[in-house]
């Protein structure tokens, strides 16, 4: 099987050989839980329940606010306390609803069905209804993905299996513990593009992941492609050049090059909702790091704190320095664990010394192993030179809106500049003045 790849991209520390072959052990929640609104590129769900409610597991307390939006369920039985402003691990505050867990976990009653029997409009509601997201991280709505404007022109729908993030194994243990999922959730988006080609997306160090989804494969109009290790692989830009050899921007979808992209915790929780009418209430994490008493992979409610995630990996055996929510390259440190699970989270990872912290940044060496290794095949340290002296024009001039923030970058600077942290920064500026019309993005 041959090989793909890319231009640029770096090989970090893997770290997965702490949480490889973990099971995915289910975990259950604490006394409280903690649903955000703001799971999702988009709006804010808008609350449905009043304080003193009584909710089962699976019922809808939020609903989408527009389009752009999506439902939030709970997942699990209790009463609605109230709405409490909670620290996301973004670092952003939002509106969550909390709900005292009874925990006798009693659910709504879900409706299964058969693909086969289901019209377009019938799949896309289920998914809609059910709150599915992209669970890589972005969070963009399922439902609107999955609706472009000219969906029979579709011909690649990409399952991005590649889980380059070091650390992360979640995917890994769902390609060999669950594949059926997978597939269940590939067959649905299919469906709705019978024009489409479906390519399981599959990196090279996880053969025993392709020796799993093969035989699923074999009956269906579905291809693996088997990907050389790099990061970040899994990006989606890169994904689709690697994958299809088409291009695309930053002002572009996937659907400009007639792909649809979804990572594997998306398709099964497409596959949960389109089959079983379940609706998005849990997801897979990777407890792991050097500080973790007993790294696992684990399958919590999505609104449990990541304090009890780490508990349940028995806590730390020695005191973090530093605690990421998500994977090293593209996470957020988290300045506290009472930080709620969402619907994007993907790990929580706690580490004995904080490096990043302890590396002083100097002088530019001029030595290139940035705009190298770059794979936006951008320049990254004139980029961040624009980005700490506030000139937007030179960054919209130098093509700083396509960075992907991979943080390639600043792993490979021998300068350790925060050179990722600096583009980030003024991209985020730059996206909010031109929601709010200051600026055009060109």
């Amino acid at each position: 099987m041959r090989l793909l790849s890319f231009k640029g991209g770096i090989h970090p520390e893997d770290g997965k050989e702490l949480t490889k072959g973990e099971k995915i052990v289910r975990t259950a929640a604490g006394d409280k839980l903690y649903y955000s609104l703001s799971q999702h590129i988009g709006a804010p769900s808008v609350p449905i329940v009043s304080k003193g409610d009584h909710v089962l597991r699976g019922q809808m307390i939020a609903r989408a606010n527009g389009n752009v939006s999506a439902f939030v369920h709970a997942s699990v039985s209790g009463t609605v306390e109230g709405i409490e402003k909670m620290r996301m691990p973004s670092g952003n505050m939002a509106d969550c609803i909390v709900v005292d867990n009874d925990h006798e976990m009693r659910e709504v009653q879900f409706q299964a069905d058969k693909l086969e029997e289901m019209t377009r409009d019938e799949i896309l509601k289920r998914i809609k209804n059910a709150g599915v997201v992209g669970m890589g991280g972005a969070g963009f709505p399922t439902h609107v993905k999955l609706s472009p404007p000219n969906p029979d022109k579709i011909d690649s729908i990409l399952v991005n299996a590649a889980e380059c993030e070091p650390y992360l194994t979640g995917d890994y243990q769902r390609m060999t513990e669950e594949p059926e999922k997978i597939m269940t959730g590939l067959l649905a988006v299919l469906k709705l593009f019978p024009g489409a080609r479906g390519y399981l997306c599959i990196e090279d160090n996880k053969k025993d992941c392709i020796t799993a989804m093969e035989p699923l494969c074999r009956d269906h109009n579905i291809e693996i492609k088997c990907l050389r290790t790099k990061y970040p692989q899994g990006a989606e830009r890169v994904l689709i050049s690697t994958v299809t050899g088409r291009k695309i921007n930053s002002k572009m979808l996937p659907a400009d090059a007639l792909c649809i992209v979804d990572n594997v915790e998306t398709m099964v929780a497409i596959g949960e909702a389109v089959i079983n009418g379940k609706p998005l209430m849990d997801r897979t994490i990777t407890v792991t790091g050097d500080a973790v008493k007993n790294p696992k992979n684990l399958s919590v409610p999505i609104g449990i704190l990541h304090r009890e995630a780490a508990d349940a990996a028995g806590g730390f055996s020695k005191a973090p320095q530093k605690i990421i929510s998500g994977g090293p390259m593209m996470g957020n440190a988290l300045i506290s664990l009472d930080v709620p699970v969402t619907k994007t989270s993907s790990g929580l990872l706690a580490f004995s010394e904080d490096v990043v912290s302890e590396s002083e940044p100097s002088a530019c060496m001029n030595c290139g192993r940035c705009v190298e290794d770059c794979p936006g095949r951008i320049l990254p340290t004139r980029l961040a030179d624009f980005a700490d002296r506030g000139d937007k024009e030179s960054f919209l001039k130098y093509h700083g809106m396509e960075c992907c923030e991979c943080g390639c970058c600043s792993y490979i600077c021998p300068a350790k500049r925060h050179l990722t942290q600096s583009i980030r920064s003024m991209r985020k500026i730059l996206l909010d003045e031109q929601k709010k019309g200051q600026v055009k993005v060109k």
